[in-house]
């Protein structure tokens, strides 16, 4: 990362950090609209990663679950079923895969950060 890049990131750092410390009318009202709507769940960053893994996981015991069923001759399996089932737990375990790569390349990139 170049110098300027890394200057106009601390500088949008402590912009968000000014804007937090001081409430403006827009954000006060923007918490007068998240009090009203507080039955969405807050969770998180880990929470959100967590959901993410367990629908992965719930994914492919499903497609496994359906392809055994199909090799058992269940007649209310179809093949392609099973097959569809399958792509979707490949395309969300290499999502998840990416999503890691993406992850740990910023925490090198973060780590090899001068302060």
């Amino acid at each position: 990362m170049s110098v300027p890049a890394i200057q106009t990131a601390l500088q949008q750092m402590q912009a968000l950090k000014a804007e937090t410390a001081a409430p403006s009318a827009s954000s006060m009202a923007a918490n007068a609209i998240g009090a009203a709507n507080s039955a969405v769940p807050q969770g998180g960053f880990a929470t959100e990663l967590k959901q993410s893994l367990e629908r992965i996981n719930s994914l492919q015991q499903t497609a496994a679950a359906n392809t055994k069923a199909f090799q058992l001759g269940d007649p209310n399996v179809s093949l392609n079923q099973v097959m569809v089932d399958k792509q979707k737990a490949g395309l969300a375990f290499e999502m998840g895969v990416q999503v890691r790569n993406k992850l740990v390349s910023a925490y090198k990139e973060i780590m090899n950060m001068q302060v």
